[in-house]
């Protein structure tokens, strides 16, 4: 893997975790279930090698998890 590989991978392990930790601040009756959409978003893509559209799923990620956190009220959290 070269550098560049290697920081797209760090940005979305990054993302990975910002979102499983917004999860936990869910409701509890859909936190289970909320984490498990997340989970499977990640393993729906775990094999994308084209960089372009790596790049374009982590920057759609964070506009997902921007709106999450406000709507669970955890502004400036992430």
């Amino acid at each position: 893997m070269d550098l560049q590989g290697f920081l797209l991978r760090a940005r979305v392990l990054k993302l990975y975790r910002q979102a499983l930790r917004a999860a936990r601040k869910a409701p509890h009756d859909s936190r289970a279930e909320l984490k498990q959409v997340i989970k499977q978003e990640m393993e729906n893509n775990r094999d994308c090698k084209d960089r372009q559209k790596i790049r374009f799923l982590i920057s759609e990620g964070t506009e997902r998890l921007k709106g999450l956190t406000e709507m669970l009220g955890m502004q400036g959290h992430c």
